[in-house]
C-alpha cells in the first residue's frame, strides 16, 4: 500500500506507518526501500521480497509449489558435491533495492556460515530456481530472471505445471556471459538430466507417488 501525501505535506525521508483498525502499513521513503530496511522492519510478513525498492509480498501458494520444490530439492541435495549446498526460500541481496527469495538455490558451502543467516549474496548463488504460482507468474519468467542474469547468475530453473496434471515440467537456462542474458538449454518433461551446476538424473514423475 503507498499512501498519497497530503497537499502541502512533506514527503516522508524514512519508513512510516499508515494504521487502520488493526492493520500497521509500512509506507516507503521517498527513494523506495532497501535491502537494509527488507532485513531489518518489523512483522513483515514471511517471504517478503524486495523488487526495484518495492516490498512484494507473497500469497498463500498452492500444494503443487510445496510439493515439487520438495521433489527437487531433495534430488539436488542427494546429488550435490560437498562444496556446494542446496537451500530453499532464502534472501539473494541482488543490490541495494532488489533483494528476491528465489524458492530453491545452490549456493557455495563457504557462503553458509550458520543458523542465523538470513540471506546470501549473487556471487554465491550457482543456481535459482523459481516454481510458476498464478500470482508471481509475471515476476519469475520477467522480471527476476533478467535481475539474476544481470548479478551474474550462472544458472536459472523455471518449474511449471504440464497443464492441469501434477508433473512438472522444468525448463533449464544458462547464462550468456557476452550478454548478459539467460539462454535456455533444455526443456524437462518427466526427467530432468543436467550436467551443470553439476549431475543430476532425477525422475520428475516420482511426483505422482505424492498425489
Amino acid at each position: 500500500m503507498t499512501a498519497e501525501p497530503l497537499p502541502g505535506a512533506d514527503l516522508p525521508t524514512g519508513p512510516t506507518e499508515v494504521t487502520e483498525p488493526g492493520t500497521r502499513w509500512p509506507v516507503p521513503p521517498q527513494e523506495g526501500w532497501t535491502v537494509d530496511d527488507l532485513l531489518t522492519l518489523p512483522d513483515l510478513p514471511p517471504h517478503t521480497e524486495l523488487i526495484d525498492g518495492s516490498l512484494v509480498f507473497v500469497s498463500p501458494q498452492r500444494d503443487f509449489h510445496g510439493v515439487v520444490i520438495d521433489l527437487l530439492v531433495s534430488g539436488l541435495r542427494q546429488a550435490a558435491p560437498s562444496h556446494l549446498k542446496v537451500r530453499r526460500e532464502m534472501t539473494v541481496v541482488l543490490d541495494r533495492r532488489n533483494a528476491p527469495e528465489p524458492d530453491i538455490l545452490v549456493v557455495r558451502a563457504v557462503a553458509v556460515t550458520g543458523p542465523d543467516l538470513a540471506r546470501f549474496a549473487a556471487d554465491d548463488v550457482l543456481l535459482a530456481v523459481e516454481v510458476l504460482s498464478p500470482d508471481s507468474r509475471a515476476r519469475d519468467t520477467e522480471s527476476k530472471p533478467r535481475k539474476y542474469a544481470a548479478a551474474g547468475i550462472p544458472h536459472f530453473w523455471l518449474v511449471d505445471r504440464t497443464g492441469t496434471g501434477s508433473r512438472p515440467v522444468v525448463r533449464v537456462y544458462e547464462l550468456d556471459p557476452v550478454t548478459k542474458a539467460y539462454v535456455l538449454s533444455g526443456i524437462h518433461h518427466d526427467r530432468l538430466k543436467v550436467d551443470s551446476p553439476f549431475p543430476l538424473d532425477l525422475d520428475l514423475a516420482a511426483i505422482d507417488d505424492l498425489y
